[in-house]
């Protein structure tokens, strides 16, 4: 383990040469300002500003606001101009300029802007920002575009986006889940801060926005290496007091798919959703008070699963796993902000949830050669998952626009309480048992971000600490005879985790070229404390201080072809869910268990991407490939004769990702629009060997698996009349590989409808997902001694109406 000495060494070494390294430009003049609405002092995006001759009145260049309000002429010579500011309802902002040659930078300061008298109604300017942007480096989707999966999940709202699947509630990004999950750019325990989890269960009618970032820059954390999603909540900080509240309702599982094996209770049928949602906000002069809370109850075939093992030895196994599913999800958050002045902003925010799943499953098991039942296992799991998180957030700014410093607290608790009671009938007797866990997760994050434009470029660098822990309690309560919990199994362990980190980015940019280049150093130490009487395992942990590095270089060969190439390293942090020592018996006979020794996952990725604009549309095209050492994933092994399978967390060795990413845009009128986008990779993992140490020791030898896969999704969006739109998604997921095995292809078609009723400011809409049923998930798994094949009819169909309105 690196010393402390040695530690702080690099970090004062990191600290003299990344300021070096960016302030070594050469001079330049550069014409910026800020552009504000004059009455309620909010910056105005999307404002076109020209320059021009004051002779002829001449176009000499222009460009629009950003989302804060900043805009930028570049490399404007010495000279005297007209300036122009225009966006429509507002008065034109006309004035003569002179630009000196004295200094590298000409601050205008702020343009207030002024709504023209002549504008005698309010003027709603509705667009759609196009997806990728310039750099190609990010995709921005809005959720209320999104009318096919309105009303439901986060998860399930993802479904359509481009180079997005989802599989078994977790998000792939080009095939890959290694995908690091954000809320308002911060890792939170709603979503994670290692492997994703909860977004089946937050609703979309809290989402503004949804980023996808394939190739992150060094300011953000180093884990993940498929990418970075970040889901952006609702907000808003008009002046007065205003908001939106919505109700949406629905039903899922609309008739019987597959029927029960004999004698089990029934699998939900006609699901019902509800999802009512406020967003509520106030402000007045320098202070913005703003409240969203949503709360979705679902009740769900969350899954239903038939299996057929098949073993060496001739034993054929066939099972069901039914699970019935009730969630009640309540997410709220609530916060200020306070602009101090024009320099200066603090906001104080809290956000809260609370998830409570009840699942009533059956698991009934059958010989597969007499048709004997040979074990009927039925259970309740009670899980209450709890999380509270504050936020304290300062920001200056400078008097140059865009130069500014970001220093930011977060705390966050969370406590996943987990009930678990079953009954295991077998031929010849009956038991009754049950097993409780408690893990409190407390995280403290501290950052600071300084940001400067700079002559050609933007300087961004800070520095990031995290301390995380998370103590675990499982508690086993076997019955007196007969009983199949390992008693051993249980008891105490804590997980660890400390992470310094400090990062330089760098963007230099000129009229035809843009260059990024960045490094993340960060040292991790994870301790894993385990219980010293558990049966298998004792403490481990690991430590490194490692570089991440990232590079981009964008052509801009003119106004309509931008070429991007990328390079960047990541890493994939095991979870604590990866390490974590306990047996989980949610699956009787397939049992998942973690490994403390587990090592962290390092990628490098390497991508090419083009993009075309034409006046209707544009063309995104996207080459990559990715290299990992240390893959994460599980392996199902057996142990003797016993028919038990163990699902256990390793390290593979090498894998692969290699695949082309197209996405074509296109409106074919006034009416009739499309989004066709598709991904096609290669998966490769090398061949591998490992040792499992649970429940005994046994090694594991897996062959080199590789698959070609991808998938097609298509959305069309069609207006039919005034304030009415539609849209229409059919995906296709091609065969994949997955741990040990293939899954088959899927295929779904949405549809949504909308329409704007009270003078724009109500909404009703309509949608049906996996409108055909069509969605199943069939896999093939390969072990040691055994091989199994399973179907998963679990509710994919549902319908919803909705409806809300902004005040």
């Amino acid at each position: 383990m690196m010393t402390t000495t040695k530690l702080s060494n690099y970090f004062y070494l990191i600290f003299i040469l990344i300021p070096g390294f960016a302030f070594a430009q050469n001079a330049s003049v550069n014409v910026s300002g800020n552009i504000k609405d004059k009455a309620s002092q909010e910056a105005m995006p999307f404002v076109n500003v020209v320059l021009k001759s004051p002779k002829d009145s001449v176009f000499i260049t222009g460009t629009v606001s950003i989302e804060n309000g900043l805009f930028s002429l570049k490399e404007i010579e010495p000279g005297d101009y007209i300036l122009q500011v225009s966006f429509v309802g507002y008065k034109d902002h006309t004035t003569t300029l002179f630009v000196g040659s004295n200094s590298q930078y000409l601050n205008l300061g702020t343009i207030f802007m002024e709504e023209s008298a002549e504008s005698l109604g309010e003027v709603t300017v509705t667009g759609q920002r196009e997806a990728v942007n310039e750099a190609m480096d990010k995709k921005t989707y809005s959720v209320d575009q999104n009318v096919s999966q309105s009303g439901g999940s986060v998860l399930q709202s993802m479904n359509n986006l481009p180079g997005v699947t989802t599989q078994d509630g977790q998000v792939q990004l080009r095939g890959n889940s290694q995908v690091m999950i954000l809320i308002d750019g911060k890792q939170t325990a709603i979503t994670g801060f290692g492997n994703q989890n909860g977004l089946d269960n937050i609703p979309a009618s809290a989402v503004d926005r949804i980023e996808i970032i394939n190739n992150p820059s060094a300011k953000y954390d180093a884990n993940g290496n498929a990418g970075i999603i970040n889901i952006i909540l609702k907000k808003e900080d008009q002046q007065g007091f205003n908001g939106k509240v919505g109700l949406s309702t629905g039903l899922g599982a609309l008739w019987v798919r597959k029927e029960n094996l004999p004698n089990i209770r029934p699998q939900y049928t006609a699901t019902p959703k509800i999802n009512p949602s406020i967003l509520l906000n106030h402000r007045k002069n320098k202070v913005n008070l703003f409240l969203q809370a949503d709360n979705l109850y679902t009740q769900t075939l969350n899954k239903n699963e038939f299996i057929t093992r098949s073993y060496d030895n001739g034993t054929v196994i066939n099972q069901q796993m039914k699970r019935n599913r009730n969630t009640n999800f309540f997410t709220s958050k609530l916060g200020f902000d306070w602009y101090m002045n024009d320099h200066n902003t603090l906001t104080v925010s809290g956000f809260f949830s609370q998830e409570v799943i009840m699942d009533r499953g059956d698991q009934p098991f059958y010989d597969g050669v007499s048709g004997d039942r040979l074990r009927l296992w039925q259970f309740l799991e009670d899980e209450v998952l709890t999380a509270a998180m504050s936020t304290i957030s300062y920001e200056h700014k400078f008097a140059q626009p865009g130069h500014k410093l970001n220093i930011g607290f977060n705390y966050t608790f969370d406590r996943e309480d987990e009930k678990y009671f079953f009954d295991n009938t077998m031929p010849s007797y009956t038991t009754s048992e049950d097993f409780a866990l408690i893990a409190d997760q407390k995280v403290a994050d501290f950052n600071l971000d300084y940001t400067k434009p700079i002559k050609h470029g933007l300087l961004e660098t800070g520095l990031k600490f995290r301390r995380r822990t998370i103590p675990t309690n499982m508690q086993f309560n076997p019955s007196a005879t007969n009983s199949v919990l390992d008693t051993g199994a249980d008891g105490m362990a804590e997980y660890r985790e400390t992470i310094p980190a400090i990062y330089g980015n760098y963007t230099y940019e000129v009229k035809k070229m843009e260059v990024e280049i960045g490094l993340r150093f960060e040292y991790v130490d994870v301790q894993y404390v385990v219980d010293p009487n558990h049966n298998t395992y004792s403490s481990d942990g690991y430590d490194y201080f490692q570089p991440f590095p990232n590079a981009r270089l964008t052509f801009k060969l003119d106004n309509k072809n931008d070429l991007s190439v990328f390079y960047n390293r990541r890493v994939d942090r095991p979870d604590e869910g990866d390490i974590r020592i306990f047996p989980k018996y949610d699956d009787a006979e397939i049992i998942k268990v973690g490994n403390p020794a587990i090592q962290p996952q390092f990628t490098n990725t390497f991508e090419v991407g083009y993009r075309n604009n034409w006046d209707a549309g544009y063309f995104y095209g996207a080459a990559y490939h990715k290299i990992s050492d240390g893959t994460i994933t599980r392996v199902g092994t057996t142990v003797g004769n016993s028919t038990l399978i163990y699902n256990t967390s390793q390290n593979a060795g090498k894998s692969y990702n290699t695949g082309l990413e197209v996405v074509i845009s296109q409106e074919l009128s006034d009416r009739v629009s499309f989004n066709l986008n598709m991904n096609g990779y290669r998966n490769q993992i090398d061949a591998f060997t490992v040792t499992n140490k649970y429940p005994t020791e046994n090694t594991f030898t897996a062959e080199k698996q590789e698959v070609f896969s991808g998938n097609i999704k298509l959305n069309t969006n069609v207006t039919f009349a005034k304030n009415t739109d539609a849209q229409f998604t059919a995906i296709y997921l091609a065969p994949d590989i997955i741990p040990q095995g293939t899954i088959e292809g899927r295929f779904s078609l949405d549809i949504g409808v909308k329409r704007a009723i009270q003078n724009g400011k109500g909404e009703v809409f309509f949608n049906a997902t996996d409108l055909l049923n069509t969605m199943v998930i069939k896999k093939e798994i390969t072990g040691n001694n055994f091989t199994y094949t399973s179907v998963d009819y679990y509710e994919t169909q549902v319908l919803r109406i909705g409806y809300s309105y902004k005040f």
